[in-house]
């Protein structure tokens, strides 16, 4: 069996920085088009100069053949400045602004301390320039039950920022409940949508847990109930277009997982189109994953649609236990697992 569906693209991705960077922007450059960059980095990228370097830095480290397209983002923090939106903007390789709560994850530390008190002049600016706020979508409240977080978040925090600003586009990123489903489909089409990873549409929380603790199954937000992982795929496989593809694939090197205090992330881009492709076909909608793939994201965007095309094969392939890199390893999503499809370029 075969498909063959437009190029993808990956709307939420993690590709670091130096010898990391080199060792994973290939596994995802060999299957999609385009990504969202996440800012994220140790200094974190809050300007639009910084953005540039950051992608020139990403296409050196691309092989010579590749048409990867890197969509910057800036890391939004509570001294960010509107000028600095209108910059971005006019950069034309900066795409959306990311609001990490401070301390929600993964070098998050400089993130929004007060939203609404030290960021709106900001997020009104980003009105003015149709720039999307990609939101992790989780409080930091220590007093809140982590499997809480996405729930609470959208009630203090989300809901009142899209009564306030209804016409800012907003990207809920990595939805993990029936909770964020039901309030991107309340929303209005075009201002809300979500990004969906293939950790929480095939994993739930006992996948932390079987077997003694699972550290390479560990990321945020998360996983949630098996109840909350059945709405999830019901909403994607559903054709709606407000989800879209976002791995959030987020490499850290085995010793910073595996350890007293490991890291949050799953790193999923050798394995992604297989596992959603699997996702999809378990839920008898394999006519509607073109649509999450390739289509949804760069309509919301308001970006062409990828020309390209990439085939889909039922030709099983075993992941590899590790990639290994300068620094150490890296232990991607179901490493050692025989997986059904394997995709390739046409």
């Amino acid at each position: 069996m075969e498909l063959s569906i437009t190029r993808p693209d990956d709307w939420h991705l993690h590709l670091r920085d130096g010898d990391l960077l080199e060792a994973v922007v290939s596994h995802s450059a060999h299957h999609f088009g385009r990504a969202i960059v996440m800012p994220n980095l140790k200094p974190p990228i809050t300007t639009t100069a910084a953005a540039v370097a950051y992608r020139e830095s990403i296409l050196k480290a691309l092989p010579g053949s590749s048409v990867f397209n890197p969509l910057m983002t800036l890391y939004l923090t509570d001294t960010t400045s509107p000028h600095e939106i209108k910059l971005a903007r006019e950069s034309g390789v900066v795409f959306a602004v990311k609001l990490y709560p401070a301390g929600a994850t993964t070098n998050s530390q400089d993130g929004v301390t007060d939203l609404f008190g030290k960021c709106l002049p900001v997020l009104e600016e980003m009105v003015e320039h149709n720039m999307p706020l990609l939101v992790h979508g989780e409080v930091t409240d220590p007093e809140v039950d982590v499997f809480d977080r996405e729930k609470v978040f959208i009630a203090t925090v989300l809901q009142p920022l899209i009564q306030k600003l209804p016409l800012l586009k907003v990207v809920m990123e990595h939805v993990t409940t029936m909770d964020a489903v039901r309030f991107v489909e309340s929303c209005n089409e075009g201002f809300v949508a979500a990004t969906v990873t293939p950790q929480h549409l095939l994993l739930n929380r006992n996948s932390l847990f079987q077997g003694g603790l699972q550290p390479h199954n560990y990321c945020l937000p998360v996983l949630k109930r098996e109840i909350h992982r059945q709405a999830i795929v019901s909403a994607v496989t559903s054709g709606s277009k407000r989800f879209f593809l976002g791995t959030d694939s987020a490499p850290h090197e085995r010793r910073k997982k595996e350890c007293p205090c490991g890291c949050a992330g799953i790193y999923n881009a050798p394995v992604a189109l297989s596992l959603y492709t699997k996702v999809f076909e378990e839920a008898g909608a394999l006519d509607k994953l073109e649509a999450f793939t390739s289509f949804n994201g760069p309509d919301f965007y308001g970006l062409p649609r990828n020309t390209s095309k990439i085939k889909l094969n039922k030709n099983p392939w075993k992941v590899p236990e590790s990639f290994p890199y300068a620094s150490g390893n890296i232990i991607p999503m179901f490493a050692g697992v025989t997986l059904e499809w394997l995709p390739s370029s046409i």
